[in-house]
Protein backbone atom coordinates (compact mmCIF):
# COMPACT_ATOMS: atom_id res chain seq x y z
CA UNK A 1 0.00 0.00 0.00
CA UNK A 2 2.80 2.36 0.93
CA UNK A 3 4.76 1.57 -2.53
CA UNK A 4 1.27 2.34 -4.29
CA UNK A 5 0.85 5.78 -2.22
CA UNK A 6 4.38 6.65 -2.92
CA UNK A 7 3.64 5.71 -6.84
CA UNK A 8 0.70 7.64 -6.95
CA UNK A 9 2.45 10.70 -5.09
CA UNK A 10 5.50 11.06 -7.86
CA UNK A 11 3.70 11.22 -11.03
CA UNK A 12 4.49 14.75 -12.07
CA UNK A 13 0.97 15.89 -11.96
CA UNK A 14 0.43 14.77 -9.31
CA UNK A 15 2.62 16.10 -7.44
CA UNK A 16 2.77 19.37 -8.59
CA UNK A 17 -1.24 19.31 -8.15
CA UNK A 18 -0.60 18.94 -4.19
CA UNK A 19 2.10 20.84 -3.85
CA UNK A 20 0.34 23.93 -5.24
CA UNK A 21 -2.76 22.97 -3.06
CA UNK A 22 -0.46 23.11 0.11
CA UNK A 23 0.91 26.71 -1.31
CA UNK A 24 -2.42 27.82 -1.42
CA UNK A 25 -3.69 26.60 1.69
CA UNK A 26 -0.18 27.82 3.60
CA UNK A 27 -1.02 31.63 1.78
CA UNK A 28 -4.79 31.33 3.01
CA UNK A 29 -3.69 30.45 6.03
CA UNK A 30 -1.21 32.87 6.36
CA UNK A 31 -4.10 35.46 5.70
CA UNK A 32 -5.61 34.16 8.45
CA UNK A 33 -3.17 34.96 10.63
CA UNK A 34 -3.21 38.35 9.27
CA UNK A 35 -6.87 39.19 10.48
CA UNK A 36 -6.41 37.74 14.03
CA UNK A 37 -6.30 41.52 15.22
CA UNK A 38 -8.68 42.13 13.13
CA UNK A 39 -11.04 39.64 14.94
CA UNK A 40 -9.94 40.78 18.02
CA UNK A 41 -10.78 43.95 17.20
CA UNK A 42 -14.22 43.30 16.31
CA UNK A 43 -14.61 40.80 19.65
CA UNK A 44 -13.45 43.59 21.70
CA UNK A 45 -16.08 46.06 20.25
CA UNK A 46 -15.00 49.91 19.02
CA UNK A 47 -16.51 51.12 23.07
CA UNK A 48 -12.27 51.36 23.75
CA UNK A 49 -11.08 51.65 20.36
CA UNK A 50 -10.15 55.75 19.66
CA UNK A 51 -11.16 56.93 16.66
CA UNK A 52 -7.54 57.22 15.64
CA UNK A 53 -7.03 53.38 16.33
CA UNK A 54 -9.87 52.17 14.42
CA UNK A 55 -8.90 53.95 11.44
CA UNK A 56 -5.80 52.70 11.58
CA UNK A 57 -6.73 49.52 11.40
CA UNK A 58 -9.38 50.21 8.11
CA UNK A 59 -5.99 51.07 6.66
CA UNK A 60 -4.61 48.19 7.87
CA UNK A 61 -7.68 46.14 6.60
CA UNK A 62 -7.90 47.57 3.01
CA UNK A 63 -4.02 46.03 3.06
CA UNK A 64 -4.97 43.03 3.70
CA UNK A 65 -8.15 43.30 1.01
CA UNK A 66 -4.98 44.26 -1.84
CA UNK A 67 -2.90 41.16 -0.47
CA UNK A 68 -5.84 38.43 -0.93
CA UNK A 69 -6.69 40.52 -4.75
CA UNK A 70 -2.92 39.11 -5.89
CA UNK A 71 -2.24 36.11 -3.66
CA UNK A 72 -1.98 32.96 -5.75
CA UNK A 73 -4.79 30.67 -4.94
CA UNK A 74 -4.27 27.73 -7.31
CA UNK A 75 -7.97 26.30 -7.80
CA UNK A 76 -9.13 27.85 -4.19
CA UNK A 77 -10.98 30.93 -5.87
CA UNK A 78 -14.65 30.29 -4.66
CA UNK A 79 -12.76 29.75 -1.11
CA UNK A 80 -11.22 32.96 -0.82
CA UNK A 81 -14.13 34.77 -1.99
CA UNK A 82 -15.73 33.11 0.84
CA UNK A 83 -12.83 34.13 3.09
CA UNK A 84 -13.31 38.26 2.12
CA UNK A 85 -17.34 37.81 1.89
CA UNK A 86 -16.96 36.51 5.79
CA UNK A 87 -14.93 39.55 6.68
CA UNK A 88 -17.35 41.82 4.95
CA UNK A 89 -19.87 40.82 7.19
CA UNK A 90 -17.42 41.08 10.61
CA UNK A 91 -16.84 44.79 9.03
CA UNK A 92 -20.11 45.58 7.92
CA UNK A 93 -21.81 44.23 11.18
CA UNK A 94 -19.80 46.57 13.44
CA UNK A 95 -22.17 49.56 13.96
CA UNK A 96 -20.16 51.11 16.22
CA UNK A 97 -16.50 50.96 14.13
CA UNK A 98 -18.56 52.25 11.33
CA UNK A 99 -20.07 55.21 12.63
CA UNK A 100 -16.42 56.29 13.42
CA UNK A 101 -14.76 55.22 10.21
CA UNK A 102 -17.80 54.70 7.94
CA UNK A 103 -18.38 52.42 5.28
CA UNK A 104 -16.13 53.47 1.96
CA UNK A 105 -13.86 50.31 2.57
CA UNK A 106 -17.02 47.94 1.97
CA UNK A 107 -16.47 47.71 -2.23
CA UNK A 108 -13.03 46.59 -1.59
CA UNK A 109 -14.62 43.20 -0.29
CA UNK A 110 -16.55 42.95 -3.44
CA UNK A 111 -13.54 43.62 -5.50
CA UNK A 112 -11.88 40.72 -3.96
CA UNK A 113 -14.81 38.57 -4.30
CA UNK A 114 -15.74 39.15 -8.00
CA UNK A 115 -12.57 38.85 -8.79
CA UNK A 116 -12.14 35.58 -7.28
CA UNK A 117 -15.72 34.21 -7.61
CA UNK A 118 -18.27 36.20 -10.30
CA UNK A 119 -20.82 34.01 -9.88
CA UNK A 120 -21.32 34.27 -5.99
CA UNK A 121 -24.83 35.43 -6.51
CA UNK A 122 -25.42 36.50 -3.13
CA UNK A 123 -22.65 38.55 -2.68
CA UNK A 124 -24.32 40.94 -5.25
CA UNK A 125 -27.29 41.72 -3.27
CA UNK A 126 -24.89 42.84 -0.70
CA UNK A 127 -23.09 44.58 -2.67
CA UNK A 128 -25.79 46.91 -3.99
CA UNK A 129 -27.17 47.99 -0.33
CA UNK A 130 -23.95 48.50 1.38
CA UNK A 131 -21.77 50.25 -1.87
CA UNK A 132 -24.31 52.71 -2.82
CA UNK A 133 -26.25 53.78 0.29
CA UNK A 134 -23.96 52.87 2.92
CA UNK A 135 -20.70 53.88 0.85
CA UNK A 136 -22.09 56.11 -1.13
CA UNK A 137 -19.87 54.99 -4.37
CA UNK A 138 -22.59 53.95 -6.83
CA UNK A 139 -20.63 54.28 -9.63
CA UNK A 140 -18.55 51.81 -7.89
CA UNK A 141 -20.92 49.64 -7.08
CA UNK A 142 -22.40 49.10 -10.72
CA UNK A 143 -18.86 48.96 -12.41
CA UNK A 144 -18.49 46.09 -10.05
CA UNK A 145 -21.62 44.51 -11.51
CA UNK A 146 -20.88 45.38 -15.14
CA UNK A 147 -17.69 43.49 -13.68
CA UNK A 148 -19.33 40.19 -12.68
CA UNK A 149 -21.93 40.26 -15.25
CA UNK A 150 -19.27 39.57 -18.04
CA UNK A 151 -19.18 35.83 -16.17
CA UNK A 152 -22.53 35.66 -15.94
CA UNK A 153 -25.36 33.63 -18.43
CA UNK A 154 -29.53 33.55 -18.00
CA UNK A 155 -28.62 30.39 -16.17
CA UNK A 156 -25.14 30.37 -14.29
CA UNK A 157 -25.61 30.89 -11.90
CA UNK A 158 -29.82 30.24 -11.54
CA UNK A 159 -31.46 33.71 -11.39
CA UNK A 160 -28.77 35.48 -12.35
CA UNK A 161 -31.20 37.68 -13.53
CA UNK A 162 -31.51 39.70 -10.40
CA UNK A 163 -27.88 41.01 -10.46
CA UNK A 164 -29.59 43.20 -13.82
CA UNK A 165 -31.74 43.99 -11.01
CA UNK A 166 -29.66 45.35 -8.92
CA UNK A 167 -27.27 47.56 -11.15
CA UNK A 168 -30.59 49.14 -12.96
CA UNK A 169 -31.90 50.27 -9.20
CA UNK A 170 -28.21 51.57 -8.42
CA UNK A 171 -28.40 53.50 -11.84
CA UNK A 172 -31.76 54.61 -11.50
CA UNK A 173 -31.64 55.61 -7.93
CA UNK A 174 -27.38 56.35 -6.99
CA UNK A 175 -26.84 57.96 -10.22
CA UNK A 176 -29.58 59.25 -12.05
CA UNK A 177 -29.15 57.23 -15.41
CA UNK A 178 -32.55 56.39 -16.79
CA UNK A 179 -31.25 55.00 -19.92
CA UNK A 180 -28.72 52.54 -18.46
CA UNK A 181 -31.41 51.63 -15.83
CA UNK A 182 -33.92 50.94 -18.83
CA UNK A 183 -31.11 48.85 -20.53
CA UNK A 184 -30.84 46.66 -17.38
CA UNK A 185 -34.36 46.27 -16.86
CA UNK A 186 -34.67 45.12 -20.49
CA UNK A 187 -31.48 42.36 -19.92
CA UNK A 188 -33.06 41.46 -16.42
CA UNK A 189 -36.53 40.51 -18.20
CA UNK A 190 -34.89 39.01 -21.06
CA UNK A 191 -33.00 36.91 -18.81
CA UNK A 192 -35.76 36.00 -16.49
CA UNK A 193 -37.87 34.79 -18.85
CA UNK A 194 -35.65 31.61 -19.65
CA UNK A 195 -37.29 29.96 -16.83
CA UNK A 196 -41.04 29.03 -16.72
CA UNK A 197 -41.46 29.79 -12.62
CA UNK A 198 -43.83 32.13 -11.03
CA UNK A 199 -41.43 33.88 -9.14
CA UNK A 200 -39.34 34.74 -12.44
CA UNK A 201 -42.80 35.65 -14.60
CA UNK A 202 -43.66 38.41 -11.50
CA UNK A 203 -39.48 39.43 -12.58
CA UNK A 204 -40.23 39.34 -16.01
CA UNK A 205 -43.25 41.44 -15.78
CA UNK A 206 -42.19 43.81 -13.31
CA UNK A 207 -38.90 44.98 -15.20
CA UNK A 208 -40.97 45.52 -18.60
CA UNK A 209 -43.02 47.49 -16.95
CA UNK A 210 -40.25 49.31 -15.43
CA UNK A 211 -38.28 49.24 -18.61
CA UNK A 212 -41.57 50.70 -20.44
CA UNK A 213 -42.33 53.54 -18.07
CA UNK A 214 -38.13 55.14 -18.03
CA UNK A 215 -38.79 54.77 -21.89
CA UNK A 216 -41.68 56.96 -21.65
CA UNK A 217 -40.84 59.02 -18.88
CA UNK A 218 -37.01 59.13 -17.74
CA UNK A 219 -38.45 60.81 -14.98
CA UNK A 220 -41.19 58.43 -14.12
CA UNK A 221 -42.08 57.95 -10.34
CA UNK A 222 -43.57 54.36 -10.62
CA UNK A 223 -40.57 53.49 -11.88
CA UNK A 224 -38.52 54.91 -9.33
CA UNK A 225 -40.91 53.47 -6.85
CA UNK A 226 -40.24 50.06 -8.12
CA UNK A 227 -36.71 50.34 -7.40
CA UNK A 228 -37.40 51.53 -4.11
CA UNK A 229 -39.94 49.15 -3.63
CA UNK A 230 -36.34 46.33 -4.42
CA UNK A 231 -34.70 48.59 -2.11
CA UNK A 232 -37.11 47.96 1.03
CA UNK A 233 -37.36 44.35 0.39
CA UNK A 234 -33.71 43.59 0.50
CA UNK A 235 -33.11 46.40 3.27
CA UNK A 236 -30.46 44.91 5.52
CA UNK A 237 -31.93 47.51 8.42
CA UNK A 238 -34.60 49.48 10.19
CA UNK A 239 -32.62 52.75 8.46
CA UNK A 240 -32.49 51.47 5.70
CA UNK A 241 -36.01 50.56 5.10
CA UNK A 242 -37.63 53.64 6.87
CA UNK A 243 -35.19 55.77 3.83
CA UNK A 244 -37.05 53.50 1.27
CA UNK A 245 -40.62 53.86 2.70
CA UNK A 246 -40.34 57.45 2.87
CA UNK A 247 -39.04 58.05 -0.61
CA UNK A 248 -41.61 55.49 -1.80
CA UNK A 249 -44.27 58.31 -0.28
CA UNK A 250 -42.79 60.98 -1.46
CA UNK A 251 -43.06 60.03 -5.00
CA UNK A 252 -46.21 59.56 -4.66
CA UNK A 253 -46.17 55.94 -3.81
CA UNK A 254 -47.64 53.99 -0.01
CA UNK A 255 -46.68 51.00 1.37
CA UNK A 256 -49.06 48.54 2.54
CA UNK A 257 -48.85 46.35 5.44
CA UNK A 258 -50.10 43.16 5.21
CA UNK A 259 -49.59 39.65 7.18
CA UNK A 260 -48.00 38.31 4.07
CA UNK A 261 -45.78 41.20 3.69
CA UNK A 262 -45.67 45.19 2.32
CA UNK A 263 -47.92 45.51 -0.76
CA UNK A 264 -46.92 48.75 -2.94
CA UNK A 265 -49.29 51.14 -4.05
CA UNK A 266 -48.11 52.59 -7.16
CA UNK A 267 -48.06 56.55 -7.71
CA UNK A 268 -51.59 57.94 -9.25
CA UNK A 269 -49.59 60.24 -11.43
CA UNK A 270 -46.19 59.53 -13.20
Amino acid sequence: MAQVMISFLSRPNVGQSIGLSFIALLSIFALGALQMPQLAQIRGGAKNASPEALQTEVKAEKVRLNLLQKVPAFGFDNLLADWAFLNFIQYFGDDEARAATGYRLGPDYFDVIIDRDPKFLQAYFFLSGSGSLYAGMPERSVALMDKGLKSLAPQSPPKSYYVWRYKATDELLFLGDAQAARQSYEKAAEWASTYSDEESKNIVAISRRSAGSLARNPLSKSAQVNAWSMVLSNALDDRTRQLAISRIEALGGKVIVTPQGARIQLPKTD
